[in-house]
């Protein structure tokens, strides 16, 4: 049975993926600096093959040794990386914690796996704000321009550990990906907070009147696209995932209320933006398709729709969690 490290494992995307891992039979530790959450934010939780999954707690700014004593002993075959401070706003109001966290203490990381630890691949997964605005499709190759604090710290990481393939073929395959979403992500997240405001008949309030351009993945294609970078990424490489349907954020929000027969007006209130926010982000999949034969199977209506249902489906547990972001030095 191969032996995976998932960082970052109480995320929406970690524990996804540690799902989607355990029905493929796989051996998964799942590292986080929280306890466990609400077991309705956790997919695994639910999983036949439970057992194959073990849980630590560990900061990587205070705990790298437990990591790194872990690895020695275990001997694992892959390291898929979420880890790291999140929240792209959040990102101005301390940005030295997004600097230690996804940088200073990951180069650690990397520096000691690089030199002392042979494994297959580390699965690096990354963001299109880690390039920044520009203008037209991003691609692999697009000359970066982060705006926020959040967005140089990926840049960053991504950089060194292309440096580090570079210096000794550290065997690092980059994804970036858009937005995703899916059934059991955090309240405070775009769709399930659009959601939550619907179910709790609460205002919603939409930055800048959702202006900004994104595209939208299914978590389900999210968890495709990292396994196949995972089993068929080619080392120092670097491939963009995503759905091609560009849309607006209101848009987005908009179609939620159409979809559970709801008025926008009534629950909308526009605000004023988020400082230095990107307008858009319009990555394009070309290469994933091509040399990772991926491609995602959800329209953004379906996968809407599934969401939807799942939260309706669960709607007295939601209603008991808080939608708002909790920030973690």
């Amino acid at each position: 049975m191969k032996k995976i490290i998932v960082l970052g494992s109480n995320s929406f995307a970690g524990s996804c993926y540690i799902d989607f891992l355990l029905n493929k039979n796989y051996k998964v530790f799942g590292f986080s600096r929280s306890n466990e959450p609400s077991k309705i934010l956790l997919k695994y939780k639910f999983n036949k093959n439970i057992k194959n999954f073990k849980f630590i707690k560990f900061n990587i700014n205070k705990d790298l040794n437990l990591l790194k004593k872990f690895i020695f002993k275990k001997k694992v075959d892959y390291i898929v990386d979420f880890l790291g401070q999140g929240m792209v706003a959040e990102s101005w109001k301390y940005p030295h914690q997004w600097y230690e966290t996804n940088i200073i203490s990951k180069v650690k990381l990397f520096d000691f796996l690089s030199k002392k630890i042979k494994f297959k691949k580390y699965i690096r997964i990354s963001t299109p704000e880690a390039i920044g605005d520009v203008k037209g499709f991003i691609f692999e190759n697009t000359k970066a321009n982060p705006s926020t604090p959040y967005g140089i710290s990926h840049l960053t990481a991504d950089l060194t550990l292309l440096a580090y393939y570079k210096l000794n073929k550290f065997p690092v395959v980059i994804a970036r990906f858009s937005n995703f979403y899916g059934p059991h992500q955090q309240l405070y997240r775009i769709i399930p907070k659009t959601l939550f405001s619907i179910l709790n008949n609460k205002k919603l309030f939409l930055h800048g009147g959702g202006k900004s351009i994104r595209s939208f993945i299914f978590i389900d294609d999210f968890c495709e696209g990292i396994y196949k970078s995972m089993v068929k990424g080619k080392v120092g490489e670097i491939y963009n995932f995503t759905n091609k349907e560009y849309i607006s954020i209101n848009f987005l929000v908009k179609k939620i209320f159409s979809l559970t027969s709801k008025n926008f007006n009534k629950l909308v209130k526009i605000t004023k933006d988020r400082p230095t926010k990107d307008y858009a982000y319009k990555m394009n999949p070309t290469k994933a398709q091509i040399k990772l034969k991926w491609k995602p199977k959800y329209k953004l209506e379906q996968g809407l729709k599934k969401t939807i249902s799942w939260y309706m489906a669960n709607k007295s547990q939601l209603q008991r969690l808080k939608n708002i972001y909790i920030h973690k030095s």
